[in-house]
């Protein structure tokens, strides 16, 4: 077991998956807090990186492309406080953060996960709903089939000449996001058809979001992208179904595989499979009791030296 505490929260990983748990301090974000604890699938990860700091480091956390609906709602649009995937860690816990990196890596491999490889389905629930944004403008409520837009007595009137909006879920491809900044943010869904562009304050498919409120509505809004992108279709679904169903790609008339470069080793005996195995060998052996631990440490150190 791998486990890391800090003031924004903990890091524990057993081999098979990363359980996230927000601080309980009144400086977390809320965007943690809402998130509660997070259990995170080996299957779901790419990596764990530890970057090192004059003061502090930090951890953080990549996932596969489609793995995770609030990762792939948000796409990198939070700030490192309200970021679940990213932790500071004190100086005087760069070693546990150093071997937590580690026993993730070789669980990896071990486990062959596809880290370059997109996700065809969520290996992570979404948001529980209901869920609501109360936006500057207006408030979206959302049951998990449709979405409800009401307006407020800030909102122009353009957007209050359309009235309240209601929208199945099926009626969508998607809603986009962006977090107040020291510009205003915003959260809009986008109906099925042809969209004009049109800025956020006079879109009848926007909520405007303040800077002033920033911590509430990212959170909000963050959770509520999230809970609205796990219903959706897959975005990867479909592409992974087209390539298995178009089967191996053939080579046309010219076409000739590219060579591997001098001396590298290839899927064989002496490839990189190889060593895979050796790994996963290892490991039963080590469970098993015929190795002991200082004796399991010292042959996977060998083996991963030579991937």
């Amino acid at each position: 077991m791998a486990e890391i505490t800090q003031k924004d929260g903990s890091w524990s990983f057993d081999g098979e998956v990363l359980r996230i748990v927000p601080g309980r301090s009144r400086g977390v974000h809320a965007v943690r807090t809402q998130l509660g604890e997070l259990i995170v699938p080996l299957a779901a990860m790419a990596g764990v990186s530890y970057e090192t700091g004059r003061k502090r480091g930090r951890l953080r956390l990549r996932l596969r492309a489609g793995a995770d609906p609030f990762a792939q709602a948000t796409s990198g649009g939070l700030q490192e406080a309200a970021d679940p995937y990213s932790l500071e860690v004190d100086s005087d816990r760069a070693g546990l953060a150093e071997y937590l990196v580690d026993e993730v890596r070789n669980s990896l491999l071990l486990d062959q996960v596809p880290v370059n490889d997109p996700a065809d389905r969520y290996l992570m629930p979404g948001p529980t709903v209901p869920v609501m944004l109360n936006g500057s403008d207006g408030k979206i409520y959302f049951d998990g089939e449709r979405l409800k837009i009401e307006w407020g007595w800030a909102t122009e009137e353009v957007k209050k000449s359309a009235g309240t909006r209601s929208l199945a879920l099926e009626e969508l491809t998607g809603v986009e996001w962006q977090r107040p900044t020291w510009e205003n943010g915003w959260f809009r869904v986008l109906p099925r058809g042809a969209h004009v562009a049109v800025k956020p304050s006079h879109d009848p498919n926007c909520v405007v979001l303040w800077g002033l409120r920033e911590a509430r509505e990212t959170s909000e809004s963050a959770l509520l992208a999230a809970a609205v992108t796990a219903r959706l279709p897959h975005p990867y679904a479909r592409e992974t179904e087209a390539v298995e169903a178009a089967g191996p790609i053939a080579l046309t008339k010219g076409d000739t595989p590219s060579p591997a470069p001098a001396g590298a080793r290839g899927p064989g005996e002496h490839g990189q499979d190889a060593l895979l195995r050796r790994l996963r060998e290892l490991g039963e052996l080590h469970e098993s009791g015929v190795l002991t631990d200082e004796e399991f440490a010292r042959a996977k150190t060998a083996v991963l030296d030579q991937l």
